[in-house]
């Protein structure tokens, strides 16, 4: 495969760091700073994504958690006061693809049906059990559905199911100082 251009949306310390050191790699802690008391609820996702991204026999062994970027500029959102944003150009086979809609669900802790059929199977058993699947995942209470919602979760990298629309952002190890081409701030 070929470059490709996409922009990601950082801290201003993170052009600090990349300048400094020449990459920048996302670590559990600036998460835990960032999130403080809700870190968790997205730390057992992320870890999840970590271990079962396609790419992931390729991180590197200092990182913890991927960089997010976007395909479209206009994606990233404007940057904050303490924001910038990086247009980086890089070798699209380092990008792993991630559906919006998928990783949605997987971030509120919903099952990723591979069909029509499998969700209303799906929201049949929630309501047989009178759950949710936020609350299925997040306790104890209900361990098979828990491992069911968990198993549909490669789903997300499966481009044959559907859930949504179609729009990705895409994750990468780490951000290079080489890769830059612009900063806006």
């Amino acid at each position: 495969m070929g470059s490709i251009t996409v922009w990601t949306r950082q801290h201003k310390s993170v052009l600090d760091k990349v300048m400094g050191t020449g990459r920048y790699i996302a670590r559990r802690e600036y998460i835990r700073m960032d999130l403080q008391e809700h870190a968790d609820l997205v730390l057992s996702v992320y870890d999840w994504l970590v271990k079962n991204g396609p790419h992931a026999a390729d991180k590197p062994a200092d990182v913890d958690y991927p960089v997010w970027v976007s395909f479209q500029r206009d994606a990233t959102m404007l940057p904050g006061k303490d924001d910038v944003i990086f247009q980086l150009t890089l070798d699209e086979d380092i990008i792993t693809p991630v559906n919006i809609a998928k990783w949605g669900a997987i971030m509120n802790y919903s099952y990723i049906p591979a069909d029509e059929a499998d969700a209303r199977r799906h929201r049949q058993l929630l309501q047989d059990y009178g759950t949710s699947d936020a609350k299925a995942y997040m306790t104890q209470f209900y361990p098979d559905i828990k491992r069911e919602i968990v198993a549909s979760w490669p789903r997300l990298f499966d481009e044959s199911v559907k859930l949504g629309n179609e729009l990705k952002y895409g994750t990468i190890w780490e951000l290079r100082k080489e890769w830059i081409d612009r900063v806006i701030q």
